[in-house]
């Protein structure tokens, strides 16, 4: 480690462009993992608050709970009892006057059922009355306050905003709470309407009846659209950047130590053994990546701190480990690639040149 420090301290600039490169490379690779788990928890925010193990939908949905409908003819024999609840679902647009109109899923629910009951307020109460709604905290990031009157899609009625709920996003799209009622209004000419669906907090919740199906939680969150694409293209982005930067790294030592052939002749000759130098080379790359990665994640952080609530980024201490042991990982074997030179160096013959 003591010729890996002399070496990085004499070679300053060579070594600090190798530093920036890394810094670059794994402030992105953070950025990325960041942006990655964000999206993802916002499809699936709403059902992680519910503790979802299990969800009841038409059989044609294609596993939606947009495009569910169960009737009374599907539900006549279902037991729902304190762990399951009804819901229903519909994509809406949300208009008030003074505020830009927000695309949101509004999801009927029972005030009786555990959905109601667990919501999470930062604000407001919960809604009591038919005309009462609570929505995501985006319409509060977005300048909707408390007592704001909002218009469900084409619908006339007027809905007032009573309370703000948190963790309220399915699909990225926030949530509007209203009654299962009112979701049945934004359905005009279906009759025998009763839930797109009853979600369950027991994972071994069966039914299966007429046009009704139980699929389980993880079926039914990667069949949300675009989930599964949008995480591996993700995976696949920061998978190439962590070859990326072993190219970098074993590109930058093999030259390096080219360059210093004939210096590692002589020490040879002087009896420094090849371990030595190999340790210095590893050594060198350990310092190199750890130094990038520890300033990449101040950046991080600032930036963490300076993006604006509205961006989803979630920098968990998951992504944090993940990245550090990716990036470390990937300097020890690009330091691997110039050992082969190294311990075939001729002190002799390098000497004599």
């Amino acid at each position: 480690m003591f010729l890996a420090l002399k070496e990085i301290k004499h070679e300053k600039l060579r070594y600090g462009l190798i530093i920036l490169m890394m810094f670059l490379i794994s402030y992105l690779i953070f950025m990325l993992a960041g942006l990655a788990l964000g999206l993802a928890e916002e499809n699936t925010q709403a059902i992680t608050s519910w503790d979802a193990k299990s969800v009841v939908m038409n059989k044609t949905s294609n596993i939606s709970l947009m495009q569910s409908i169960l009737t009374k003819d599907d539900l006549k024999n279902a037991k729902v009892g304190k762990n399951e609840a009804y819901l229903g679902e519909i994509p809406v647009v949300a208009k008030a006057k003074g505020h830009k109109s927000i695309s949101a899923q509004f999801l009927g629910i029972k005030k009786s059922q555990f959905i109601y009951k667990d919501q999470e307020l930062l604000a407001g109460h919960l809604a009591k009355k038919k005309n009462e709604v609570t929505a995501d905290e985006a319409f509060q990031i977005k300048g909707y306050k408390l007592g704001d009157k909002i218009k469900l899609g084409n619908s006339k009625k007027k809905y007032t905003i009573v309370g703000f709920v948190k963790n309220a996003k399915i699909n990225i799209a926030p949530i509007i709470y209203g009654r299962l009622a009112t979701w049945k209004e934004l359905h005009p000419g279906i009759p025998n309407l009763v839930a797109s669906g009853i979600i369950s907090k027991n994972a071994n919740y069966k039914y299966n009846y007429k046009n009704a199906k139980t699929y389980g939680i993880k079926t039914v969150i990667n069949k949300l659209p675009g989930y599964t694409a949008q995480n591996l293209t993700f995976e696949m982005m920061i998978g190439f950047l962590f070859i990326i930067s072993l190219i970098i790294i074993a590109v930058f030592l093999y030259i390096l130590t080219m360059q210093k052939m004939h210096n590692f002749a002589v020490m040879r000759a002087q009896g420094i053994p090849s371990k030595t130098l190999v340790a210095a080379t590893i050594g060198q790359s350990i310092i190199l990546v750890v130094t990038g990665v520890v300033l990449s994640l101040i950046a991080m952080f600032l930036t963490n701190l300076a993006m604006p609530k509205s961006v989803p980024m979630d920098l968990s201490p998951a992504i944090i480990i993940a990245g550090c042991a990716g990036m470390l990982l990937m300097g020890i074997i690009g330091s691997l690639i110039p050992i082969r030179s190294i311990l075939k160096v001729d002190p002799a013959n390098a000497i004599g040149e």
